[in-house]
């Protein structure tokens, strides 16, 4: 066993700290609260002519609110110093600096009634060996918590496990980039574009090319159409050349162009391969297909031998 898996096992049946008192008695209105808030609407919990003639005689809280009574509040502070503090120190120390609840059970040993004081004692039941998850590598940490009466009689239990683990190293990527909106009408270009094939929409009736696709014909007004392949060359009609505002997915300044084809379609698309300023109107350029991620390959062009 390590020294510092020998730390940890130290800890294992200690308390956290002394007993903690609820700051309220089991009261009427903190059911129905709760009723309202999980939408239990059990006669037993909120009225009490139905409670009284039930078996339990007057008023009970449900079981599953056991922890509500102890909770502190939104600015109520833990004892400082106690042993549940003393062993997330030491994980810290370790790089086991991230936190994530596993699990939590509760058994239940009686109902709690109006007025009832509620108590809690914790104690650290186990500390895990160092373990991989998906998550990262870290340890589960097991805590048992026992609650008690006023008498000091038991009125519930509950297990609860925590993992504190090594965070995964972060890793710079870029962001995805923006999605275009494919359409019906548009599906047929971007499944060419990933058959690397850069094809335009041509009317059925009158043989019309057109770009961007559209279900109809602006000449003839037919709805019936194909497409025919485009041989991907062609020449810039018009760029800009963009340097704000910046999305995190491209690189700037980014040369955006108005691409004429041979075939005579206009299309938009990113001019890769040359620097900004030796751009120029009528540069003749060729289609390149690019995979910008796992499901979307665009095309884009480069001057013509460059």
């Amino acid at each position: 066993m390590s020294d510092f898996h020998s730390q940890l096992k130290a800890y294992e049946g200690r308390p956290v700290g002394p007993p903690n008192p609820g700051p309220d008695a089991v009261n009427q209105a903190m059911i129905r609260h709760w009723c309202e808030a999980v939408g239990d609407d059990l006669p037993v919990y909120v009225d009490p002519e139905a409670a009284a003639a039930s078996i339990h005689g007057e008023v009970v809280a449900p079981p599953t609110m056991l922890q509500a009574w102890i909770m502190r509040g939104l600015h109520g502070r833990a004892a400082a110093g106690n042993a549940q503090d003393e062993l997330m120190r030491l994980l810290d120390s370790a790089g086991f600096t991230s936190v994530v609840a596993t699990n939590c059970e509760q058994s239940y040993t009686r109902y709690l009634r109006l007025g009832d004081r509620v108590s809690v004692q914790s104690k650290i039941e186990s500390v895990s060996e160092e373990k991989k998850t998906a998550l990262g590598v870290g340890h589960f940490v097991t805590s048992r918590l026992t609650y008690t009466d006023g008498a000091g009689e038991v009125v519930g239990t509950m297990l609860f496990r925590i993992l504190k683990f090594r965070p995964p190293a972060r890793r710079e990527s870029r962001p995805p980039r923006p999605r275009p909106a494919i359409t019906k009408d548009s599906a047929f270009w971007f499944e060419a574009a990933k058959d690397h094939r850069l094809v335009i929409q041509r009317c059925a009736s009158c043989g019309r090319l057109r770009h961007p696709p559209g279900p109809m014909c602006p000449a003839c007004r037919s709805l019936e159409w194909d497409a025919q392949d485009a041989s991907g060359r062609g020449h810039v009609y018009s760029f800009v050349v963009n340097h704000h505002p910046q999305v995190p997915a491209f690189d700037y300044p980014l040369v955006v162009a108005l691409i004429e084809l041979e075939e005579g379609t206009r299309l938009v698309s990113d001019l890769v391969g040359i620097e900004p300023a030796d751009v120029v109107v009528g540069l003749p350029v060729q289609v390149e297909f690019v995979a910008v991620d796992d499901e979307l390959t665009l095309p884009m062009f480069r001057p013509v031998g460059g």
